[in-house]
């Protein structure tokens, strides 16, 4: 029996701005509490992954897209109620745009998938970023 895959193709938005705003140390702290953040909403089973800049991979076994989409958007959600703390300041909230694809409907390879996903984060993105998009959303 096949089971589905989900994918999550998360990004925080203007992330560059931010790094310009309060350096690269505060950005580095900014994605070890976003990592932080994110762990809080996965399974054991799950598995979270730094993928380039400011993005991450959440791979999210035997997860249907229903599902997949209700745990992105806690995410997101949470994301924006972070207080995010550096030097002893609060630093001004982030949000976050994912992108979900799900194993087999959207892909059948890890590279399909994650064009898939990076697809539908750059709909969300382009859509005015802090949401959550399917591949087959509109």
């Amino acid at each position: 029996k096949q089971y589905p895959i989900g994918i999550i193709m998360a990004d925080i938005d203007h992330f560059k701005q931010f790094n310009d705003l309060h350096g690269h140390a505060a950005g580095d702290t900014v994605l070890v509490q976003i990592a932080s953040l994110l762990r809080t909403h996965v399974r054991s089973s799950d598995v979270i992954c730094r993928y380039g800049g400011e993005e991450f991979i959440i791979i999210l076994p035997e997860a249907s897209q229903d599902i997949t989409l209700m745990r992105a958007e806690r995410m997101r959600e949470n994301a924006g109620h972070l207080h995010l703390q550096y030097e002893g300041q609060t630093l001004k909230a982030v949000t976050l745009s994912l992108g979900v694809a799900i194993f087999p409907d959207h892909g059948s390879t890890i590279a399909a998938l994650l064009a898939a996903a990076d697809s539908a984060l750059y709909r969300a993105k382009h859509a005015g970023r802090n949401r959550v998009m399917a591949v087959d959303q509109a």
